[in-house]
């Protein structure tokens, strides 16, 4: 599903954000990403939807070698891929149900659907009361289940997010986590980068480890409970 073969992406004259980085991530797979703040978390997940082109190496997402694709072809892409914005980029003039409905007016859904299907998804993020407020008028947390439900309202091949649970109280944090797990089982492959290790450490998946852009470790679901602190 994600492959990245000796990718390396440097920003202008400084030090490269991530070198010499090789991963695959399989279909249906559920990932943490972790590392200090810099490890190249985001710009990682900001090459997988297209946000970014590496200097060298291949990045090829659900098939398909993004680095050779044309900007044009770019939205294409993003259709089969939720992403979670660390600063949830909601459109703040707009209510709750417009900010998650315009995922599927994009995909060109009609009317009736789109009602249907955004308010199912509003609902379990249990948001559905607030659909017609404006977003701005919403708590942290709040904004941040918008966020997820507009990411996974079209039930997406991928699930990008950058640290979900930053804002979060533990209680918000389990239900987030648990909204992601129920998208893994019904087939989504979901990338979260986070700094949380209670977080990681509850749901025991697959954790890569980042440091000055380079992957340093990867532990593997099954042994991760034998793991020690990174």
């Amino acid at each position: 599903m994600i492959q990245l073969h000796d990718v390396t992406l440097a920003y202008q004259q400084e030090a490269a954000a991530l070198h010499n980085i090789n991963l695959k991530i399989g279909k249906g797979e559920f990932v943490f990403l972790t590392g200090t703040s810099g490890a190249g978390k985001t710009t990682l997940l900001r090459l997988l939807y297209g946000a970014l082109t590496p200097n060298s190496g291949e990045v090829l997402v659900d098939g398909q070698n993004i680095t050779s694709l044309k900007r044009s072809q770019i939205p294409l892409l993003r259709r089969s891929i939720g992403v979670v914005f660390q600063d949830f980029k909601l459109l703040h003039s707009r209510t709750v149900f417009e900010n998650v409905a315009i995922t599927l007016e994009v995909l060109g859904w009609g009317r009736r659907d789109i009602g249907k299907k955004t308010m199912h998804i509003l609902k379990q993020m249990e948001i559905d009361s607030k659909y017609d407020l404006i977003t701005e008028r919403l708590s942290g947390g709040e904004q941040q289940r918008v966020a997820l439900a507009r990411a996974l309202v079209n039930d997406p091949k991928i699930l990008l997010a950058d640290e979900p649970t930053g804002n979060l109280d533990d209680a918000n944090k389990n239900q987030i986590l648990n909204i992601f797990k129920e998208a893994n089982i019904r087939g989504t492959t979901v990338v979260v980068a986070t700094h949380d290790r209670r977080l990681i450490e509850q749901s025991h998946m697959r954790l890569i480890t980042l440091n000055k852009g380079e992957i340093v470790e990867q532990v593997e679901k099954e042994n991760f409970r034998d793991c020690q602190d990174i």
